[in-house]
């Protein structure tokens, strides 16, 4: 039967990692996490305990734009962590960051129009963008950068669209708001669309990021309950889009979705009045951090740019190895650590780089650092 080339997109590497992982598992192996971008505690105990006693009513679908007490708990949001005053008409509710970003895609730009990803960056960008028809333009950014584009990079690209990241996977890196106004006025003057992943929001350490809204209102914001909310299983994200473009993406939302997931939505609404716990999440990545650039450091695996936010490290190896997938694929196997090659974000140079994920417990990290020390000094004698 005939395929569509729109289906010739990359695998997503970690996924195959993950399953590499479980299936040592399976033959009875302990595996140390490090590979996926999954928080190990669940949605907050408090919400979850509400959306239960609310399930005894039907949860039939929700308006295409999402749950008006949702939209506006959001705009409240942005008063409460940025002084943005939003109004929640601007707000849409999505089916996981993932949702959102398939509809500004499809609102943004026509067919073959080039979109810039500053590489390294989250590999689903690429995938999602080759998918509708349009042309991902990877910009290669250096350490010395931080991993982040520059403003030169829209015009010396001939981009309509550039998608910036902020605290960014999979270094963690982010970007102040001067450079983020930098960013966003080279778009305005180009008329190039500007797109913000934001969903590691609140999962900062040293520095509050920085939103686009605090800059532009002329942007395609995205973000997610997955990551500080605790919440990747239930598949519920935001977007917050210009006043003039809310019709154009409720249309799609409407035709694509229906609407995010109702419960979904219910459980997000409460989680966002669970902030003890979630900082006390957040404490736990805190932790997490230090000892993961000390661990990594002690083990030989030095050349990193310490991260501002997320839950990430990406290490350049190329003084152990030509091939990470391989490499990757050693420490499994003698480590039992799982972690990610850098191929996954970079198709170009990530044959030379590795993440390393720290949002699991704090036990588990320590032990998977001591067996990172035990294998490289093996490895090295």
């Amino acid at each position: 039967m005939r395929q569509s080339q729109r289906g010739e997109v990359d695998p997503f590497i970690v996924m195959d990692v993950m399953e590499a992982a479980r299936k040592a598992e399976a033959a009875g192996r302990h595996i140390i996490h490090m590979e996926v971008g999954q928080p190990g505690t669940g949605a907050p105990a408090a919400a979850r305990a509400k959306l239960a006693e609310e399930l005894a009513d039907p949860l039939g679908y929700t308006v295409g734009l999402g749950l008006p007490e949702l939209r506006a708990r959001i705009a409240r949001h942005y008063g409460d962590w940025y002084g943005v005053d939003l109004d929640p008409a601007r707000v849409v509710v999505t089916s996981g960051a993932s949702g959102a970003f398939l509809l500004a895609f499809s609102a943004l730009f026509d067919n073959g129009e080039r979109v810039g990803l500053g590489s390294p960056c989250y590999p689903s960008y690429r995938q999602i963008l080759k998918a509708v028809g349009l042309t991902p333009v990877d910009i290669p950014t250096s350490l010395e950068q931080r991993f982040q584009p520059l403003p030169g990079d829209v015009a010396a690209h001939d981009l309509a669209g550039l998608i910036v990241a902020s605290p960014a996977n999979p270094t963690g890196t982010m970007l102040d708001q001067r450079a983020l106004a930098a960013l966003a006025q080279a778009c305005a003057a180009r008329d190039a669309a500007l797109v913000s992943d934001e969903i590691y929001h609140g999962v900062d350490y040293e520095a509050q990021p920085v939103t686009a809204l605090q800059v532009t209102d002329e942007a395609y914001v995205v973000n997610s309950f997955s990551k500080y909310f605790s919440m990747t299983g239930w598949r519920v994200g935001w977007m917050v889009v210009p006043q003039d473009h809310v019709r154009r993406v409720e249309r799609l939302a409407q035709n694509m979705f229906i609407c995010a997931p109702h419960a979904s939505q219910r459980l997000a609404l409460h989680a966002m009045e669970c902030g003890e716990e979630l900082e006390a999440n957040k404490a736990v990545y805190a932790a997490n951090r230090a000892l993961m650039i000390e661990g990594l450091k002690a083990a030989g695996l030095t050349r990193f740019a310490p991260p501002d936010g997320a839950f990430y490290v990406y290490v350049d190896v190329s003084e152990f190895t030509d091939d990470s997938l391989a490499f990757a694929d050693e420490i499994l196997a003698q480590a039992g650590v799982a972690v990610t090659p850098g191929l996954d974000f970079d198709a170009a140079r990530g044959h030379r780089w590795l993440r390393f994920s720290y949002a699991r417990a704090t036990a588990d990290i320590r032990e998977g650092l001591d067996r990172l020390a035990r294998f490289m000094e093996a490895r090295q004698t």
